[in-house]
């Protein structure tokens, strides 16, 4: 399916955001910072930026969404979890945002300290899951609040049903949006949506879009997150490991026509999970009419 199947549509009413990760090293931040500095022009509703496994990033987040809400003036919301701390040391973390004037944080039960793919266990003495972390958010402070939706079903459920009634209890809790994880086939999406609103979950959910940079990666992602990978976006991607321009313009492309098709079915915002890069996101964005504001 290519772009040219859907009828160009304004940008207007389109909001757009974009995640990011802590950076690790000083080259790291240089990437990071030259992405943000080429992304902030298109005018995100918001920036999100992560926590490691186990609260393994904790202070680097802190220190990226404090400078992200400083210099670009963009709403920053900070991922949380509940792994690997007590309540009193979450709510803590929490406070200290609040203190810093963050209002958003994307509330997540969070994979555990062995990483993606291993077994979660409550701490002891902490919240127990996501719908509990955004309980305890709202006694803290008037949070807007973010949390994590899966139109393929997380890992950890059951079943699709038991996944739904999960994700309702996090609304009932307070939550004031979803944010699924990355997807590649639109009626995936679509089939969700219909039966989180058939569940009373009235929120917006909003597609996790995830340009793909490297499809090795991607699939190794995936494979943890309960996402699948279609066999058309692996022949789009056959033969082209040592082609990175040729990727690019693929990656672009397939994003694009997603997004496309979600925007024709009154899809009307995007969250980009970036890998702290701009070139796709830029792109996959040009293309759906989101473009720079330039000051006057």
């Amino acid at each position: 399916m290519s772009t040219s199947e859907f009828p160009a549509r304004k940008a207007q009413g389109l909001r757009v955001s974009f995640e990011f990760s802590p950076p690790r090293t000083e080259a790291a931040e240089r990437t990071l910072w030259e992405t943000i500095t080429r992304l902030t022009p298109l005018q995100p509703t918001f920036f999100s930026v992560t926590y490691g496994a186990g609260g393994s990033t904790r202070q680097r987040t802190h220190e990226t969404v404090t400078r992200l809400k400083k210099e670009t003036g963009i709403d920053a919301a900070a991922h949380l979890t509940c792994v690997a701390a007590t309540r009193g040391e979450i709510d803590a973390v929490a406070r200290a945002y609040w203190d810093a004037g963050i209002r958003h944080i994307v509330a997540l039960r969070g994979d555990p300290p062995s990483g993606m793919g291993g077994k979660y266990c409550p701490h002891p003495g902490g919240y127990a899951n996501a719908a509990a972390l955004v309980g305890g958010l709202k006694k803290i402070g008037d949070f807007q609040i973010s949390v994590a939706a899966y139109p393929e079903k997380h890992p950890d459920s059951p079943d699709a049903q038991a996944d739904l009634d999960n994700l309702k209890r996090k609304v009932d809790a307070g939550a004031d949006r979803c944010i699924t994880q990355f997807f590649f086939e639109a009626d995936d999406f679509l089939r969700f949506r219909d039966a989180a609103a058939a569940a009373n979950v009235t929120v917006p959910i909003v597609p996790g879009i995830m340009p793909v940079s490297n499809f090795q990666g991607i699939t190794r992602m995936a494979g943890l997150c309960g996402s699948k990978v279609p066999a058309w976006l692996a022949e789009m991607f056959d033969g082209l490991d040592d082609d990175v321009e040729t990727r690019r313009m693929i990656a672009a492309t397939v994003a694009g026509d997603l997004c496309r098709r979600l925007q024709s079915e009154g899809v009307d915002q995007f969250h980009f999970y970036t890998l702290n890069r701009a070139d796709l996101t830029f792109a996959t964005c040009h293309l759906l009419g989101v473009r720079r504001h330039v000051a006057r």
